[in-house]
């Protein structure tokens, strides 16, 4: 006599969403602080600029494009100080001064450069976030770069990734 055994059934999620519940309120508070505690995003650091530059407001953070060498030529952020990941050991403390935050930006979302150079600065004592986007959600929300040229261009804001119609996305 053989015997079958039986497996309890489990129902099928009905909401991928919902498949792993959220988190208790406390835990996602702590999570999404720690988040914002290591993230800027790139209108966050447009508007430092711009309060940098048109009131005289401190910035307060060095911003630190970790591409290469042709990429910064390509077009990098104006303000931004040109320190590619793998010099980050031997040039920062030359560069960057420890006791002023530093936020790292490399291509966009799909590259972790940017997280490579900031973990690389905290590992030498740098208080360091990354900005979300990189250059490219930069160029996407119409903001200004900067080429081995010197000059500045502006392009239109990628309708579909910045607000159209003010300079603030309501966040």
């Amino acid at each position: 006599m053989t015997t079958t055994q039986h497996t309890p059934a489990v129902p099928a999620p009905t909401n991928p969403v919902l498949r792993v519940p959220p988190a208790p309120p406390a835990a996602a508070a702590a999570y999404f602080a720690a988040s914002l505690a290591f993230h800027a995003d790139v209108s966050d650091v447009a508007a430092a600029f711009a309060a940098h530059r048109g009131q005289g407001v401190p910035l307060g953070f060095r911003l630190v494009d970790s591409r290469s060498t042709p990429s910064w030529d390509q077009a990098h952020i104006p303000g931004a100080v040109h320190l590619p990941t793998a010099l980050i050991p031997e040039q920062a403390e030359r560069l960057l001064e420890k006791d002023v935050p530093v936020v790292t930006y490399c291509w966009g979302p799909g590259c972790n450069g940017g997280t490579r150079a900031a973990l690389a600065l905290a590992e030498l004592g740098f208080q360091v976030k990354e900005m979300l986007g990189g250059i490219e959600y930069w160029i996407r929300e119409g903001f200004e770069v900067e080429t081995w040229q010197g000059g500045r261009r502006r392009t239109e804001a990628d309708p579909l990734t910045a607000p159209t119609d003010s300079d603030d996305c309501g966040c």
